[in-house]
């Protein structure tokens, strides 16, 4: 999987309002809050299991309801589309779980 270009990577992160790119272009960044630290966890839970699955993982913080994600991929260098797709799958997986509140 190839880095992705600046512009294709901005226009990109249009489609992702709550992700911010990491000064520098190599990842991108999201904090998520959640009810409690039960519901913040199975939201790991759940992305973890998504991520094993798609061999593409998550570098993340944890301090009871909230979750900080940062993504890359290491092997490309900075951003690419498995890092969009998994953004896309993070954004999902919260919503569900908290009513689609940001």
């Amino acid at each position: 999987m190839d880095k992705l270009d600046a512009s294709t990577l901005r226009a990109s992160l249009e489609e992702l309002p709550h992700w911010q790119l990491e000064e520098g272009g190599l990842a991108i960044r999201r904090s998520l809050r959640f009810a409690d630290f039960n519901q913040a966890f199975g939201f790991m839970t759940q992305v973890a299991l998504h991520a094993e699955r798609h061999d593409h993982h998550p570098e993340w913080f944890n301090v009871y309801n909230r979750v900080d994600v940062r993504l890359t991929t290491h092997d490309a260098g900075g951003v690419s589309g498995k890092d969009l797709a998994l953004a896309r799958h993070i954004d999902a997986v919260h919503a569900a779980l908290t009513g689609g509140q940001p």
